[in-house]
């Protein structure tokens, strides 16, 4: 961290200079991926917008999408889709520095620097300039790309009150074990169920009885799988209070093989903007919002038909 300008710039186009009025909402988007204290991230960058990927253990990996539209200005120079290292903590905690309750900074974000540095300063203040150079390092190969196939051609899938998917997910801690996901069509419902040293617990959503809960469900035949619980919590452990407070919906999808998908969506939107309209299910207009994408994969396959 510095609070001046380097001396010197790049000799080559940058890959990518762009800039942002809400810094608030990205520190939330990426923080809803920052699982454990110390965690490494890629960066992808693309004419389409910024790709954050994390993952561990090959069992867990999620995906924040910052597209271009929710920056003010993105000039994109590079040929393909340049990729790099960066210390998630790191970046969090540098764009946290710059981030003001309720008011609005234009930050800038530039890569590469003169040393292959991240780049971030203000450009909207006429008195000062703060200014911070992250360093980066060449991206460790993602240990799995998985192209996420459905699992029929009907979707297994629901939305549910992110409120309520975090409190059950925080609930299943006690029993110690992994945890069990079913969905069925009849009734249709979703059931959360844990058993180990503790005890057991199960929790049920059930469509037309909770439709304040379960917002959405697609199912038609049973299906029941196991996920470790480590890697299921952090899917919901870090969302935004912005998340909670606006009573919005995360959408779960079971893929080919059981895998598992969670989608959270976090407003970026500047904080002295009211938000737009937010339907039932948590939407708002998609240029100010951030798409976070969880996959796990399943720990134990079961018998559908059990």
């Amino acid at each position: 961290m510095s609070s001046s300008v380097a001396v010197g710039t790049a000799e080559e186009t940058p890959d990518l200079v762009c800039e942002l009025d809400s810094v608030q909402g990205i520190v939330d988007a990426l923080t809803s991926v920052r699982w454990k204290r110390h965690q490494d991230a890629v960066v992808e960058l693309s004419e389409h917008g910024i790709v954050i990927i994390v993952e561990e253990a090959s069992c867990l990996q999620a995906k924040v999408y910052l597209q271009r539209e929710l920056f003010v200005k993105y000039d994109f120079g590079a040929h393909g889709r340049p990729r790099f290292g960066v210390s998630l903590g790191l970046f969090v905690d540098s764009l946290n520095t710059f981030s003001v309750p309720g008011r609005s900074n234009i930050l800038e974000l530039r890569y590469p620097g003169p040393d292959m540095q991240l780049l971030i300063r203000t450009v909207d203040s006429p008195n000062a300039c703060i200014y911070a150079e992250i360093r980066t390092r060449i991206p460790e190969t993602i240990s799995w790309d998985y192209n996420f196939e459905p699992a029929g051609s009907t979707p297994l899938s629901f939305t549910v009150k992110s409120a309520a998917l975090k409190t059950a997910i925080d609930d299943l801690e006690w029993p110690e074990s992994s945890i069990q996901i079913k969905l069925q069509p009849s009734p249709p419902s979703v059931i959360f169920r844990g058993e180990g040293g503790h005890g057991e617990m199960q929790i049920d959503f059930n469509y037309y009885a909770n439709v304040d809960l379960l917002i959405a469900f697609s199912c038609d035949r049973q299906i029941s799988h196991r996920y470790k619980y480590k890697f299921l919590r952090a899917t919901t452990s870090n969302i935004p209070s912005s998340v909670i407070r606006d009573n919005r919906g995360s959408k779960l999808t079971v893929g080919q093989g059981g895998m598992l998908k969670v989608q959270h969506l976090v407003s970026v939107a500047k904080p002295s903007v009211p938000h737009p309209h937010i339907d039932s299910a948590g939407y708002q207009q998609p240029s100010r919002i951030a798409y976070i994408e969880f996959f796990v994969k399943p720990e134990v396959e079961e018998d559908n038909d059990s």
